[in-house]
């Protein structure tokens, strides 16, 4: 049983920086790493990747052959490689005794909740390899500072999370420069959390640009409730406290904390309905990391005169 991450996002979100980070942290707690790179339009990697997907396809190739554009040529790209998916297997192969597995995709957010191609990827590499992966969604924070465009990333996350059907985190990335973003407009735990939103089509309600979207806002809203699916954790890669709470948190999405684990299946529902440390550190290839918790990113990242709660 093979472990890993789909690591996707919008561009800009952190998704190479992301992969370089993991790749050199996963090391330092006893994992052999592979990053795959499929992305066609990334020619400027800062890791070493274990396979590169323009061995077999090029963007610029695509656009000149075809006379496509950057977004049409990362379609073609996506339906090329899902029709020879056998390419990839065959590199993969090799890597799956001991390797834990990292797939750095397109930023092209339309791959993720509009067509099938990367779906299609991703499923047929699980059905062939018997891969055990979680999608990490990474959406750059400064997004919590323009409601407008926060409503829009719940929307993102939740038609992503939807259409690709595989056990998900959404990231809020980029923690370290959040105070160069601007003002939030209520702690951070309300970003997170994502519980009620009522006080953010308030917000909204008071500044003339969206003022008069204001159904369409509550609209929107609701379906994000309704589904109830949403929440957000949060990372900073330079920081290893932070990279190593999220690893906790994916490897319990992935099944990672149960691999190699002689229990019975009561001790097992109860890991997985535990909090993210029950019972985390038994187990020798787990390593040892505080709760790193949404009040400590606050307390380390946003000033407090910034912000306010939601009950004033």
């Amino acid at each position: 049983m093979v472990f890993g991450q789909v690591v996707i996002g919008p561009p800009g979100s952190g998704k190479t920086t992301y992969c370089n980070g993991m790749s050199q942290f996963l090391p330092l707690i006893g994992r052999k790493v592979a990053v795959i790179n499929l992305d066609p339009a990334n020619d400027s990697l800062p890791y070493d990747c274990a396979v590169n997907i323009e061995d077999l396809i090029k963007l610029s190739d695509v656009m000149n052959e075809h006379s496509l554009g950057p977004n049409g040529g990362l379609v073609y790209c996506m339906d090329y490689l899902a029709k020879n998916i056998d390419w990839l297997q065959s590199k993969l192969e090799p890597l799956l005794k001991d390797h834990y597995l990292l797939f750095d995709f397109p930023g092209q957010v339309e791959l993720f909740f509009l067509h099938d191609n990367a779906k299609s990827v991703i499923m047929k590499l699980i059905k062939k390899l018997n891969l055990r992966l979680a999608a990490v969604h990474l959406i750059d924070s400064h997004l919590c500072t323009d409601p407008g465009k926060y409503v829009s990333a719940l929307l993102l996350s939740l038609s992503t999370m939807l259409h690709l059907e595989l056990p998900h985190i959404n990231v809020l990335s980029k923690m370290d420069l959040i105070e160069s973003y601007g003002k939030l407009g209520f702690n951070l735990d309300f970003y997170t959390d994502v519980e009620d939103l009522s006080y953010l089509q308030n917000l909204l309600a008071q500044d003339p640009r969206s003022a008069k979207y204001r159904k369409l806002t509550k609209a929107l809203c609701d379906v994000i409730e309704d589904f109830s699916l949403v929440n957000f954790s949060t990372l900073d890669i330079q920081d290893k406290e932070s990279v190593g709470n999220l690893v906790k948190q994916i490897d319990k999405c992935n099944g990672y904390i149960f691999a190699g684990i002689d229990a019975s299946a009561a001790e097992f529902s109860k890991i997985a309905v535990g909090p993210v440390d029950f019972d985390y550190y038994r187990y020798p290839f787990i390593c040892f990391f505080s709760l790193f918790t949404v009040a400590a990113v606050q307390e380390k990242y946003v000033k407090d005169d910034d912000n306010f709660d939601v009950d004033d």
